[in-house]
Formats: structure tokens, C-alpha cells, sequence
């Protein structure tokens, strides 16, 4: 028998002499192409028939098609041909081999990524097999991080965002089905959203895993936000809000981690040695390490919502379909969409006044779910939100939650709601509905004499001059009697001329040049603060002279007076007066001129990112010195305002801007249980015991009794037994008595053989 007969019937012996010498092997390898064809030609007309050889034979072509790339060319788009083509033909058991054959060609760079991901993309929809489709799911995750992994890959990534928009365009032209009533039960399978559910849900794995973090990224979830199947439209809300549900489904590449309580729990019981104590050292600190790159790795460079494309336009559609479908929608897909409305109008100061019209009708304290549609209200108000689109809707909340017919949580989720409201928007409040709602801080119940209390300390800061004078407070009646008054609305704050706190900074660095008696040098220092940041130009285009600044002459231009107005020169006699009183100025008001005065040093030194930093951090902590020295509550409201934008800037996560229902419900007092609960309570505490008696003295006995008097005795309190009478008597007992006791107790001895 020859040579050629013995490799054809072992493919794995002719696979490996291929790969050891591929030129002397080309016949038998041109041999096995040419039966390939044959069998494939077959397969297409009968896939039932030689599926078994067939699939031998590919898996053999894909191990050795790099040593004869010219021959088997063709070979990957005939694996991909018949994955789209014939897939609903093909047995399991080929499609799966098809897909890795497919994939080790791509290992082996025998196709690009580009290639692979065409074809593996339609296939997540269509396969049945959850094997195959989580397997598909990882390689294509897989692939694009590895792309990705050292520099972005801008070219394979444009590409795959090109696919992802098409899938989720594909059913764009449907009819929006709603998840609710009859137009629900006639949807049939055509209107399951397949490509475009598994679009998003890629998406959203690429940005959680910090592969993709782009605004083109944001505009793929943004774009089946208005797609019409529901769930569809679900899952991308969710994206935008931050929700967690589906974490579960996502295929983590990382190996599971040791139990680092039960590794020290071991190290208790077992045999201490040193060699254990290094081990679990090293364990703990590669755990953690792992966990602090996971987290990084994870956090993306800015929330999803503030990357938005026309954020103004994106939100009138929100609106439009959730006014326009209003009927076919469950409410709890109604809410979602409400509070992805509220945020994106909240983050962005967008003015969707059709969106106050509309959430009026839900506004009543029998509504379900109404502590999530208030939170959406008061998410979507801010300070460019006209008043008197607003003024209705606080008007509806007083009238429906705040009056003595409601039970108590009712008035106080009002009270709530409508001081977060009037916290965003002071002007929405009217004068003699405000008087009405803080006398409510009379009322017995705690919850609503703090939701009161809210509202009183709320425009005691924004707005004092629409309270009584009793009601004012002495730090607001002294600024209403020094003439202070709130920003009507429309109004804006003076221009800044300074960067906020860059005096401190000043001040702090001044201190150090003293400190060190020689004054630092200002390249030095900039070169030093941008170590460990992330620069955005080259450092080839970095100068290397550095001739400083230079002094210009003025010229005289102090003693030119260009000035055509008599009312300049008598300011300017008035701050010459100013200055010569400030001379003779107290301490105090000294300090208050030097944290008023404008820092130079913007203009003299190029603030690096380490200055940046530096300047947050005196800003911090000027600002709790200020709440220790009792600056009252603007100080405390400055000091948490600071607090909370350091925590953002660290975590990267805008979740804290956002209300929750907590602050709308208030402290509540937890509820009497009834009847039916005390009994499920009761019932729940006797699972597992015997009857209704207590386990106490029967443990470890033979025949099950309950505890003797001499073992009750023992865990009774000392104190008790000192006071008992039997002790009393034998301290009372008599010498003759003691002596009749022992002799007693010496016969019975004798009586017992002890």
C-alpha cells in the first residue's frame, strides 16, 4: 500500500507531518482540497449525508490553511457561505464546528477580525443552541478588546459600529407594538427586535468592560432608545439610567477568585508556618490588584448622558413617543422613560414644557408607583425651566397630597417633592401657598414636621422675602435688612474675573517660598506638576528655550487719564477715600478684603493639572474650616457642593446629582405589623422545631426531657442566689446546728459504701 493511502485515512498523522514539511506534503494536501470540494458540493445538496467526514475535513483544511494560503483562499468565505446561507439546514453539531473552525482561522491570522465579525454577527440572533450563542458572544467580545488592547483600533471599531447601527436600523419602519393590550398578543415573531436587542446588549458589555467609551458608542443605545419593540427600547433606557439587571447575563473572562475569609479561616485552623502566612499574603495582595485593574478598567471617562448627540432634539423625541403611545405602554416602561427625560433634561437644562402638561394626570397620591414619577418631576426642573410652566404643577401637588384628608406619608412625600422642586426653581412657589405649607411644621407626625421644616429652610436661603417676618430666621432677616436680594428669573450672576479659591493657592504657595527661603523655580515646578498626567500634545513639540517673561514699559501710562465722564473721576475720588479708611480697618474686616481680593497668579504661572488638584484640595479645606468656626448653613451647603464633586471627579459616576425615592418618602417610622403578619412571623420562628417546646436540657439525652432544677440553678444570677433563703439560713445557722448537719451528712456517707 502506498504512502497516499495511509495519510488519507489518518488526517491527524498527515496534519502533523504538513505542518513539520509543508512543500513535501502538498500533494497530499492538494489530494484532500480536491476531496474537500467533492464533499462539499454533496453537503450543500444533502447536509445529512458524510456530515461527519465533512466536518473532519474542514477542521483538518483549517489547521494547515496557513501553509498553503495560495490553495485555500476561497476556504474561509465557503465556511461563511454556508453559515448564512444554509444555517437552518445544517445540523447542530456542524454549525458548531463551522463557527470554531471559522475562529481558529482567525487565531491564526488567516482572516481579519473585519471578516469574522460579518459573519458572526447575524448568527447571534438566528442560533437556538445557548452553547453556541454564549460562545459567539465571547469570541466577538473577545476580538474587539484584544484590538483594542495597546492602542484604540479606530478603523476595526468604525467598522463594527457600522454593523451595530445597521442591525439596530433594520426595524426602525415597524409598528410600535407597546407591551400591553391587543396590538401585543397579534405581534408575531417577525417584530422580536433580534438584531437590534443583540446590538445593544454588545454595546452595552463593550462599554461596561471600558472597551468603547465614544460618542458613537452613546449614539447606537441613544438610537434604540426609539425603537419599536419594547424590549428593546427597555434595555437601552436602562443603559442610560444605570441599571444593573442585566450584569448578571454578561460572560465574565476573568477566573474566579479565592475566598480570601476562608483561606484565613484555614490559616486559624491549620498548622501556622511562615510559608503559609507568605502564601496568603501574596494571595490577598494579587486579589486586590485584580479587583483595582477590574475597576478601572471598568469606570468610564464621562457618563453616557453627557456624551449625547443634540441632546435637545433626542429629548423633544423621548417626549413625542411617550405622549404619542401613551395608551399601548405599561406604566412601568412609561416611568423609565420619564426618568431618562428628567435626566437628560436635568443634565443638559433643556426645556421640554410638554413634559410638565403631560405628568400632571399621574399626579395624584392613589397613582402607582407615584414616588418614581415625583423623583422624575423634580430630576427635570432647573434653573432655566420657566416659573410659570411650573407654578400648575406645584399648585397640582399641594392640592393633591398636602391636606388634611391624606395620611401622613402623603404629606410629607408632597412637602418632598415640592421642595426639591422649588430647590431647582424658587420662582414656581407662590407666597400664600408657601405660608400654607409651612404650618405644616406643627403637625404631630415626624415625617411631615420635617418635610416642612425643609421647605421653611429652603426659602429662608433662596428666597427669604416670601416668608413672614417670624418665620424669616436671624441670619436671613439681616440679609433681607441689608438689602440682599434673589436673582429674578432670566437674571445671571456677575461675570467671574477670577478662577474660584485661586487666591488659597497663592497664599499656600507664598507660604512654601518662605518656608524654604528661596524663591522655587517656575519651570521647575510646571515640569514637576504635569508628571503622571496624560498629555494631549507631543513632547517633540515641546519648546526647550524657555526665555521667560518679559517686562514691558508702560510708558507712562499710569499718568494718562483717558476718561470723558465726570462720574468716573467721582468713583475714583470715592475708592481713593475707600483706601485711605481701609488703612485703619479692624481685623476682621481685613480678612474679609483679603478673601475678596483677585489673584494674579493666573497671569504669572501656567496652572498645571497637580495645581488644579492642590487648589480642590485648600478649597476643601478652607471650606470645613469655615463650617467648624460656625459659618452656618451656607457654609455647610458650600462644604457638601465640594465634597460631593470630588467624590464625581474620583468615580466618574453622576449618580449623586440625581434624587432618589428615599429623599422623596422622607423618614418614615416602620409600620405596626398586623395580624397576618405576626402570625407568618410566628410560623416562620417554629420551622424546624419539634412542637411548640423548647430544645433546652434535651440535647445529648437519651430519652427527651427538660432541665432539672439543679441545672436550672446553675445559670441563675448570683446576686439572686445570695438573697435566696437557703443561703440566708446557713449564715444564720448555729454552731450545734452546723455540727448535727455534718454528722448527718458523714452517715449517709457511711449508709452509701462512699
Amino acid at each position: 500500500m502506498g504512502r497516499g493511502v495511509l495519510l488519507t485515512s489518518n488526517l491527524p498523522q498527515l496534519q502533523n507531518l504538513i505542518k513539520r514539511d509543508p512543500t513535501a506534503y502538498k500533494e497530499e494536501f492538494l489530494q484532500q482540497w480536491n476531496h474537500y470540494n467533492s464533499i462539499r458540493q454533496i453537503f450543500l445538496i444533502n447536509p445529512d449525508e458524510q456530515a461527519q467526514h465533512f466536518r473532519e475535513l474542514v477542521a483538518f483544511i483549517a489547521q494547515v490553511s496557513q501553509c498553503y494560503s495560495k490553495e485555500t483562499a476561497e476556504f474561509p468565505s465557503h465556511l461563511s457561505t454556508m453559515l448564512l446561507e444554509n444555517y437552518g439546514t445544517l445540523s447542530p453539531d456542524t454549525r458548531k464546528s463551522l463557527v470554531q473552525n471559522l475562529v481558529m482561522l482567525r487565531n491564526k491570522d488567516v482572516i481579519s477580525s473585519i471578516e469574522l465579525l460579518k459573519t458572526l454577527f447575524p448568527l447571534l440572533p438566528r442560533t437556538t443552541s445557548s452553547s453556541l450563542r454564549a460562545f459567539i458572544r465571547r469570541t466577538i467580545l473577545s476580538d474587539i478588546r484584544t484590538a483594542n488592547l495597546r492602542t484604540k483600533n479606530h478603523k476595526l471599531n468604525r467598522a463594527v459600529q457600522a454593523m451595530l447601527f445597521g442591525m439596530v436600523e433594520r426595524g426602525m419602519d415597524q409598528e410600535v407594538v407597546g407591551d400591553k393590550g391587543k396590538l401585543r398578543a397579534a405581534a408575531g415573531p417577525a417584530q422580536n427586535g433580534g438584531d437590534a436587542m443583540w446590538a445593544i446588549v454588545l454595546t452595552k458589555e463593550l462599554w461596561r468592560k471600558g472597551i468603547w467609551n465614544d460618542a458613537k458608542t452613546v449614539s447606537i443605545v441613544a438610537l434604540g432608545c426609539f425603537h419599536p419593540v419594547v424590549k428593546v427600547q427597555s434595555a437601552s433606557l436602562h443603559f442610560f439610567l444605570g441599571s444593573d439587571e442585566e450584569k448578571e447575563d454578561s460572560d465574565d473572562e476573568s477566573e474566579d477568585e479565592p475566598d480570601v475569609k476562608g483561606l484565613q479561616h484555614r490559616r486559624e485552623i491549620n498548622k501556622k508556618t511562615r510559608s503559609g502566612d507568605k502564601k496568603i499574603r501574596k494571595t490577598i495582595k494579587s486579589i486586590k490588584s485584580k479587583q483595582k485593574k477590574k475597576a478601572d478598567a471598568i469606570t468610564p471617562n464621562f457618563p453616557a448622558i453627557q456624551l449625547l448627540n443634540d441632546s435637545q432634539t433626542f429629548g423633544e423625541k423621548l417626549y413625542d413617543n411617550l405622549n404619542r403611545y401613551d395608551k399601548r405602554l405599561s406604566l412601568d416602561h412609561k416611568i423609565l422613560i420619564m426618568h431618562l427625560l428628567s435626566r437628560v433634561m436635568g443634565s443638559h437644562k433643556l426645556c421640554v414644557l410638554g413634559f410638565y402638561t403631560y405628568i400632571v394626570k399621574y399626579l395624584t397620591y392613589h397613582q402607582l408607583r407615584i414616588p418614581s414619577i415625583l423623583v422624575a418631576l423634580a430630576q427635570s426642573v432647573h434653573d432655566l425651566t420657566p416659573p410659570d410652566a411650573l407654578t400648575p404643577v406645584v399648585r397640582k401637588l399641594a392640592q393633591e397630597f398636602v391636606h388634611p384628608g391624606v395620611g401622613s406619608e402623603v404629606i410629607a412625600a408632597g412637602l418632598n417633592a415640592i421642595r426639591e422642586v422649588c430647590r431647582r426653581q424658587p420662582w414656581a412657589m407662590e407666597e400664600d401657598l408657601l405660608g400654607d405649607l409651612i404650618e405644616y411644621r406643627k403637625s404631630r407626625d415626624k415625617a411631615v414636621t420635617a418635610a416642612a421644616r425643609g421647605v421653611l429652610q429652603l426659602f429662608r436661603e433662596v428666597n427669604p422675602g416670601m416668608l413672614k417676618r417670624r418665620q424669616r430666621g436671624k441670619e436671613a432677616s439681616m440679609n433681607v435688612a441689608g438689602g440682599s436680594q434673589p436673582l429674578p428669573f432670566g437674571h445671571s450672576t456677575d461675570a467671574a474675573v477670577d478662577i474660584e479659591g485661586l487666591v488659597l493657592l497663592e497664599d499656600h504657595l507664598q507660604k512654601l517660598r518662605e518656608e524654604e527661603g528661596v524663591a522655587s523655580d517656575a519651570e521647575g515646578d510646571d515640569e514637576a506638576g504635569w508628571e503622571g498626567w496624560d498629555l494631549e500634545s507631543d513632547s517633540s513639540e515641546e519648546s526647550d528655550v524657555s526665555e521667560g517673561w518679559i517686562d514691558v514699559d508702560s510708558g507712562g501710562e499710569d499718568d494718562l487719564d483717558i476718561s470723558d465722564s465726570e462720574d468716573e473721576a467721582d468713583k475714583k475720588d470715592a475708592k481713593g477715600k475707600s483706601k485711605a479708611k481701609g488703612e485703619d480697618e479692624p481685623p476682621a474686616k481685613a480678612d474679609e478684603t483679603a478673601a475678596a481680593r483677585i489673584s494674579l497668579l493666573a497671569t504669572t504661572k501656567i496652572l498645571t493639572p497637580a495645581d488644579f488638584a492642590l487648589l480642590n484640595d485648600l478649597r476643601l479645606q478652607a471650606a470645613s474650616d469655615a463650617v467648624e468656626r460656625g459659618g452656618g448653613s451656607s457654609a455647610k451647603r458650600k462644604l457638601a457642593t465640594l465634597e460631593a464633586s470630588k467624590r464625581i471627579m474620583q468615580t466618574g459616576n453622576n449618580a449623586e446629582t440625581f434624587i432618589s425615592e428615599d429623599d422623596i418618602l422622607g423618614p418614615r417610622k416602620k409600620a405596626k405589623s398586623d395580624y397576618a403578619e405576626r402570625i407568618a412571623s410566628i410560623e416562620k420562628g417554629r420551622e424546624g422545631r419539634e412542637k411548640f417546646g423548647s430544645l433546652k436540657g434535651k440535647k445529648n439525652k437519651a430519652a427527651p426531657s427538660s432541665s432539672t432544677n439543679r441545672e436550672k440553678a446553675r445559670n441563675k444570677p448570683i446576686m439572686m442566689i445570695l438573697s435566696s433563703g437557703a443561703v440566708r439560713s446557713k449564715k444564720k445557722a448555729s454552731l450545734r446546728d452546723k455540727q448535727r448537719k455534718l454528722r448527718a451528712h458523714i452517715d449517709r456517707a457511711k449508709k452509701g459504701h462512699h
